[in-house]
């Protein structure tokens, strides 16, 4: 149990004991500061067994405390992939000697994310949140429908990208009014909404539990009211730059480039009304690093990701709360009660204080994580992480990182 006497401030004392004795999953605020559950996001990439220059499960770690998150669920594109026991326990290992949050590893749907046979999702499903093969579509009806009906027999979430490949002709950012007048090539939006309308048809004949991933289109966020309304237990995510940015934002650097792209600005808001009515569950960050060389190419030559741990609070505080499109208190449900909810993760008690009071500018030079890469970058933003605390450890403190495991 954490001991409340450590705090030296006694307004954030006074927060962290009205938090705790409310039972810790309310906000407890007041003008400068504001205690909230630790968060919870389910779809980061630690890049650890395989690319540990990208990013490990040390440094993740270290980034995701100092925003505020005390629980995280890697994705599983890893080498070796955790398609089976054996591939999994490499990272198990990792997890077990580096993490100084709660850490939970997602299966893949197929072996090797290749999209040919199923994954031991069996053998997995005790040691796994969910089964994913993010980064890439399943482009086989029957055997996502497989994968479906196994993940419904052990009780777990399929979470998919949601990508049909034939129909990306070579695109790397939205198919919009940027790409054409800088002679991009253009990712359509009906590359993900048409997989997204395939995979509902498939959730609500096999019951399983579906979860659609970095959703970015307003034709996909209507295809998942509808099928809510109908009763398909469906659930999304979207992330920070899709709620904050648009294709009018872009300019031609690596750190524009991510998978989904940025989509128009009708998108964004079709996004942002569907967190408002329910349509959208959470936001998570898709928290991608890749090597500074690996984000150097531009719009065109880069790698697909960036970095979105240590900025994602701030961001969303500034641009959603400080505008009064959401409360403190709707935003912390999305970033921690309802992804606990659905991926049947505890809350541990876990909180996090922000100092609402003081602007200041992003800079990636400060991040703990390796990715550098944010389309945030420079930009002013109000909510500054002071501390964070997971299973009655201090973990991230003033600008201190405290190493537990």
């Amino acid at each position: 149990m954490f001991d409340i006497s450590m705090i030296k401030c006694s307004e954030i004392a006074d927060l962290v004991f009205s938090f705790i004795s409310n039972g810790g999953k309310l906000p407890a605020i007041s003008e400068r500061y504001v205690v909230l559950p630790g968060f919870c996001d389910v779809h980061v990439h630690f890049r650890e067994p395989g690319f540990s220059y990208k990013e490990t499960v040390r440094t993740g770690c270290m980034a995701a405390a100092r925003g505020g998150y005390t629980t995280v669920c890697t994705m599983p594109n890893l080498r070796p992939a955790p398609d089976c026991l054996k591939g999994l326990e490499a990272q198990l290992e990792i997890i077990k000697r580096d993490a100084c949050i709660e850490v939970i590893p997602y299966g893949t749907i197929t072996r090797g994310e290749e999209g040919e046979e199923l994954s031991a999702m069996e053998e997995l499903s005790h040691a796994v949140c969910a089964f994913s093969d993010d980064g890439r579509g399943v482009q086989s009806e029957e055997l996502m429908r497989r994968a479906m009906e196994c993940a419904k027999a052990l009780g777990k979430v399929i979470a998919a990208h949601c990508e049909d490949s034939s129909l990306l002709s070579g695109g790397y950012i939205h198919d919009g009014a940027y790409a054409r007048a800088h002679g991009h090539k253009g990712i359509s939006s009906e590359s993900e909404y048409i997989q997204i309308e395939r995979d509902l048809r498939l959730a609500k004949e096999t019951g399983v539990r579906y979860h659609v991933c970095h959703v970015s289109t307003k034709e996909g966020v209507e295809l998942i009211r509808r099928s809510k309304k109908e009763g398909v237990d469906v659930t999304c995510e979207t992330a920070p730059h899709y709620l904050v940015l648009c294709d009018e934002d872009l300019q031609e650097e690596g750190r524009f480039r991510m998978n989904p792209p940025l989509r128009s600005k009708e998108d964004r808001e079709a996004l942002i009304r569907g967190l408002i009515d329910g349509t959208v569950d959470m936001i998570a960050t898709d928290h991608a690093p890749h090597s500074a060389q690996e984000k150097s190419g531009g719009l065109a030559g880069s790698a697909f990701g960036v970095v979105g741990l240590e900025t994602a609070f701030p961001v969303l505080y500034t641009e959603l709360v400080k505008k009064g499109i959401l409360t403190v208190e709707k935003l912390s449900e999305l970033m921690s009660l309802r992804p606990r909810n659905r991926f049947d993760i505890p809350q541990r008690g876990d909180f996090t204080v922000f100092e609402t009071d003081t602007s200041y500018k992003i800079d990636p030079a400060e991040f703990l994580s390796k990715g550098r890469s944010t389309p945030f970058e420079g930009m002013t933003v109000y909510g500054k992480c002071i501390l964070t605390v997971c299973g009655g450890q201090v973990v991230y403190e003033n600008g201190r990182q405290i190493l537990q495991n």
